[in-house]
């Protein structure tokens, strides 16, 4: 005779909390999903924060595997590559991949959350408790809930907190000392603008692209929106010049015009815009353990959120989903879930990938704002596709397999992508073009490496 499912509450609502309700309600459970937001609108997100995310593969596999792929590309606009923008004003594009499906998508965070909430609640009938937000967890793993001013015990025999970087359940976990956690911040920040269309209504900019003016300890990027508009995020250090302690409201029209001039028409109302939008914060979180009690567990950004460089923070959290619910089919039958098994099983599986996508992110980062500018890069970029077309299967670039192959978990992607960066220094170091590699040297390397 089958056990009672057991109650499961996912603390936040936003895609990866979703998801994860999607993917347990299809095995039939019943999760109910506790959200602080009031009940999600496509228009609903605020200006300034986060309005764009990222999707690729991993994230999209993630969402096949909840049958729900083709209602969420309703709402992507495919980006073949970086278009660099120079300080003359000239572009420049540098294609992700070279194959057709090699692109990755820009998607609106309030028409992802909107979506994801409808298929769930819909679709499969997840209950979801909206205005309630988590203020804390009892010695028990319990979690304290308040909504309209009331307080109470969130009644659930396990928690999943998908709450992002900023968890109210993790933070209660490390103040009661049931974990360990440390944010490392970086030295840079953020300010999100919106870059209009054009004048007769469609993209300024190319809007198969992300954009990218990469300035050396600085940048700003842009990713295109089914409004026509751009969302433009400025990546600035905090203290320091260019900063933002030096570049104000006041500074920030004849910094743009000095930095991003071709940028500067398509924000009609840049000081105003820049003054109202705050400065975020970006940083990596480190955590140990991931579970408390057999009965809470920290799931996506809520464990290891990352810096946004490298496009995979949603993306790598959806791949938690695919894993836990995995492991809860593995773990479980009638009813009955070893709940330990499953906690300590998933920390095993994602941890060390979620250490390597937090490495790579930095790294990237680094790539994007400089080395994305020097002849070297761009040469080992044309290399690492030439070398791919020669060994199939064998040379993938490293940023291809991140973004295209999610088979090929993340910190095998950072492995093998350390061996290839030793191949393409190597076969670079006295070649200035594809043309002059020794390809005999390279295929020696390739077979005592890879």
């Amino acid at each position: 005779m089958s056990a009672p499912s057991p109650r499961i509450a996912i603390v936040g609502g936003g895609p990866a909390g979703s998801l994860l309700a999607i993917l347990l309600a299809r095995r039939g459970l019943e999760p109910v999903v506790v959200e602080r937001s009031p009940r999600f609108a496509a228009g609903a997100q605020p200006g300034g924060r986060s309005i764009n995310l990222a999707l690729a593969a991993r994230g999209i596999a993630a969402l096949r595997r909840a049958g729900i792929d083709a209602e969420v590309a309703k709402l992507m606009i495919a980006m073949r590559g970086r278009m660099v923008h120079e300080l003359d004003g000239r572009q420049r594009f540098l294609a992700y991949g070279q194959r057709a499906a090699e692109e990755i998508y820009s998607v609106s965070r309030a028409a992802l959350n909107t979506l994801l909430y409808e298929l769930a609640a819909r679709r499969h009938g997840v209950e979801y408790e909206f205005e309630t937000q988590c203020v804390g967890v009892e010695a028990d793993g319990t979690p304290l809930v308040e909504s309209h001013g009331a307080r109470r015990r969130l009644a659930a025999h396990v928690v999943l907190a998908a709450d992002g970087a900023g968890s109210e359940v993790r933070r209660s976990l490390v103040a009661a000392g049931a974990i360990d956690a440390r944010e490392e911040l970086l030295d840079h920040g953020y300010k999100e603008l919106t870059l209009a269309p054009a004048r007769d209504g469609g993209f300024a900019l190319e809007p198969h692209a992300l954009h990218i003016w990469p300035r050396g300890g600085f940048m700003l990027i842009g990713l295109p929106n089914p409004d026509k508009t751009f969302t433009a995020t400025l990546f600035l250090p905090h203290t320091g010049s260019p900063s933002f302690a030096t570049v104000g409201a006041n500074q920030a029209a004849p910094f743009f015009r000095r930095e991003f001039a071709d940028a500067v028409p398509l924000v009609p109302e840049l000081a105003r815009d820049y003054a109202a939008h705050p400065v975020g914060h970006l940083g990596t979180v480190h955590c140990k353990p991931w579970s408390f009690a057999n009965r809470v567990l920290l799931v996506g950004d809520a464990a290891h959120a990352i810096v946004p460089f490298h496009g995979q923070g949603m993306n790598a959290a959806f791949e938690d989903c695919v894993v836990l619910d995995e492991l809860v089919g593995k773990h479980g039958a009638n009813g009955r879930y070893d709940w330990a098994a499953i906690f300590a099983a998933f920390e095993a599986a994602r941890a060390p990938n979620a250490r390597a996508i937090a490495e790579m992110a930095l790294e990237n980062y680094r790539e994007m704002r400089d080395e994305v500018r020097d002849a070297k890069f761009q040469l080992r970029a044309e290399l690492s596709f030439e070398l791919e077309r020669r060994f199939p299967g064998r040379f993938i670039p490293r940023y291809s397999m991140v973004m295209f192959h999610p088979e090929i978990e993340y910190a095998e992607a950072q492995r093998r992508g350390a061996l290839q960066a030793r191949i393409l220094h190597d076969l670079t170091e006295k070649a200035d073009s594809v043309a002059r590699v020794d390809f005999d040297d390279a295929t020696r390397l390739i077979e005592s490496l890879l």
